[in-house]
C-alpha cells in the first residue's frame, strides 16, 4: 500500500472513535484530511468540531461541518490528529504543518488523544524529524541561541508564519531520551510560544497504518 492508503485507513479507523452527539477535535495535516472526509460521512451524527488550523477549518466546513470556538465548548471526548514521530510511549513530535500551538491547546481539553499515522512514523527515541518551536518573532535570535546550549540546531523555517503570526525554528541534532524535561525546558524560554514535543500531553490511542491493516495501541498496555 501507498503511504497516502494508509494515511487514509487510519483516519478512516478513527471513526469509532467519535461518538453521536459529540464534539470533535480534529487536527491539520494530510492524515487528518483523511479523517475529515470520514467525519463528512457522519456529519449529522455530531454536534461539531474544534479546529486546529485555518486549513482544516476551511475544509470542514466546506464539507458543511460546523467548527465551534473552543472557548464555547465545555467538554471534548476526543482529539484525532497525526504525527510526525510517535515513540513506544505514545510521546510525539508534531509540527510539521506549523500548528503546534493550536493543536497541544486541544490536545489539553480533549478526554482522549487518538493519534492516527502510518507505521513510518514510529521510532524507538525521538528527534529525528525537526522539533518544531513556535517563537514570538522578535524572540527568534535569543531562543536559537538557548536552542544551540540545548544540543540542537536552530533553522528558521522560511516564509511560514503560524495561524498565531509568529515564527517556527525547526530544532536539528537531538536525540530526545527525555521528551517530558526537554519539552519543559524550551516551554520555560522568554519568547517559545510552545514546542512540537507531545510528552507531558501524549496519545492516548495510536492508530498506525501498515500494510497489514489499521494497528491499535493503547497508552495503558
Amino acid at each position: 500500500m501507498s503511504q497516502d492508503e494508509l494515511k487514509k485507513a487510519v483516519g478512516w479507523a478513527a471513526l469509532k472513535y467519535v461518538r453521536p452527539g459529540s464534539i470533535v477535535g480534529v487536527g491539520t495535516g494530510s492524515t487528518a484530511a483523511h479523517f475529515i472526509d470520514a467525519l463528512a460521512t457522519i456529519k449529522h451524527d455530531i454536534e461539531g468540531t474544534v479546529s486546529s488550523s485555518e486549513a482544516s477549518t476551511k475544509k470542514l466546513l466546506a464539507y458543511g461541518i460546523p467548527v465551534l470556538d473552543l472557548n464555547t465548548v465545555d467538554q471534548l471526548s476526543i482529539y484525532v490528529d497525526g504525527a510526525d514521530e510517535i515513540n513506544p510511549q505514545m510521546q510525539m513530535i508534531k509540527g510539521g504543518g506549523a500548528a503546534l500551538t493550536r493543536e497541544k491547546i486541544i490536545a489539553a481539553v480533549a478526554d482522549k488523544f487518538i493519534c492516527i499515522a502510518d507505521s513510518s512514523k514510529q521510532v524507538d527515541v525521538l528527534g529525528h524529524f525537526p522539533l518544531p518551536v513556535e517563537v514570538i518573532p522578535m524572540a527568534r535570535s535569543y531562543v536559537a541561541r538557548q536552542l544551540v546550549k540545548l544540543g540542537g540546531l536552530p533553522e528558521y523555517r522560511p516564509n511560514v508564519v503560524t495561524d498565531n503570526g509568529n515564527i517556527i525554528l525547526d530544532v536539528h541534532n537531538l536525540s530526545i531520551v527525555n521528551p517530558r524535561e526537554l519539552e519543559i525546558k524550551i516551554n520555560a524560554l522568554a519568547g517559545v510560544v510552545t514546542t512540537g514535543l507531545f510528552a507531558a500531553r501524549g496519545a492516548d490511542v495510536a492508530l498506525i497504518g501498515t500494510d497489514a491493516g489499521v494497528i491499535t495501541l493503547n497508552k495503558d498496555d
